[in-house]
């Protein structure tokens, strides 16, 4: 699409026009990145070329209802079976997770490590920390001189993993997997 044709119409038309896109695509959130992508781009190349024919308003109107639009596009994509998991989203949220997790039990043990050495500059000694409750279980940070020589224990509690699989399951939306599961053993011949 070329930028010098958007430039022609008003600020408030273009606003319009974004505004338009920006609700069909929260709709079309179960579409692939890439398809999802060229849909935008399409849709906002014939909008601008509409609203330079028969106006802005009139362009937006002729597209209908946005949700029905919507629901054709991923009809279109999917068929009857529906949009399916995203297994590269759970993924992503599942390493988010253990990411966050990490980092909490990271500066837990630097923050404890930090107080102890605040009190005792060259504290020497196995200190037991308490860890985060229903987080982090307890942990020992052993400490020579002041210099952290070994830190035993502060694994995630099982709520951390609990979330993890909660964060795969509903990032993937693998849900889903049950209606094709269901449909597939619907479909096949039974004898």
């Amino acid at each position: 699409m070329n930028r010098a044709h958007d430039m022609r119409l008003p600020l408030a038309d273009r606003l319009r026009i974004e505004r338009t896109l920006w609700t069909l695509d929260s709709h079309l959130d179960d579409l692939p990145f890439r398809i999802k992508r060229a849909r935008r781009r399409e849709m906002r190349a014939n909008l601008y070329a509409a609203a330079a024919d028969v106006g802005t308003a009139e362009a937006v109107r002729r597209l209908g209802d946005l949700t029905t639009l919507a629901a054709d596009y991923l009809a279109a994509e999917y068929g009857d079976r529906g949009p399916r998991p995203s297994y590269t989203m759970g993924a992503v949220w599942l390493i988010t997770v253990h990411v966050v997790a990490g980092l909490v039990t990271e500066a837990g043990t630097a923050a404890f490590t930090a107080g102890v050495l605040a009190a005792e500059p060259r504290a020497t000694g196995d200190f037991r920390w308490s860890g985060v409750p229903w987080f982090i279980d307890e942990a020992t940070i052993t400490l020579r001189g002041g210099e952290e020589t070994a830190a035993v224990g502060g694994a995630w509690a099982p709520l951390v993993y609990l979330i993890s699989v909660a964060a795969l399951v509903v990032g993937g939306r693998l849900w889903r997997l049950l209606r094709w599961w269901r449909g597939r053993h619907a479909a096949a011949p039974h004898g």
